[in-house]
């Protein structure tokens, strides 16, 4: 084989690969927007933190306090 067929056999596979993933990708896409679409819409973020802060599992303001202050004072140290 001279390298002329290699270099068009090596292109040649290139785009096939190429095309490949840009179709897989395409697909991909397609399949999970519309998975969003059936999913339900969106909840803005204040929503989803009061959940959040609402579903606790109980832990007082106290002990918050008290991580955060540990949080902070470990931070200053470095």
């Amino acid at each position: 084989m001279d390298i002329v067929s290699l270099l068009l056999q090596a292109a040649n596979l290139m785009v096939t690969g190429m095309v490949g993933v840009f179709v897989f990708l395409s697909i991909l896409i397609f399949a999970v927007k519309n998975l969003a679409k059936l999913a339900g819409p969106e909840t803005s973020g204040d929503t989803s933190t009061k959940a959040v802060s609402k579903s606790s599992t109980g832990v007082s303001s106290a002990h918050i306090a008290a991580i955060t202050a540990a949080i902070a004072q470990y931070r200053t140290k470095k």
